[in-house]
């Protein structure tokens, strides 16, 4: 269990890394959908289940909703 939860900091500080460098917007969204995911999974094994679904709805379901149809009306890539 303990090497699990390691395991997955390390993959949300790959992840952050990732974030910040990347040029393409859509790369940075959907790679903080897959961030909050995992980040849901971790308050799930935190076993609180209430905060997990709700990261897992606005944080991964609703934000990257909203940040795509921004990117639909703007530039895909960082000038």
């Amino acid at each position: 269990m303990i090497l699990l939860n390691f395991l997955m900091i390390v993959f949300l500080l790959v992840t952050i890394v990732f974030i910040q460098r990347t040029k393409d917007l859509l790369s940075a969204v959907i790679l903080y959908a897959v961030f909050s995911l995992v980040v849901s999974v971790i308050w799930l094994l935190l076993k609180t289940p209430d905060v997990a679904l709700t990261e897992a709805a606005i944080g991964a379901g609703v934000t990257t909703v909203l940040f795509i149809a921004v990117l639909a009306k703007t530039k895909r890539f960082e000038s």
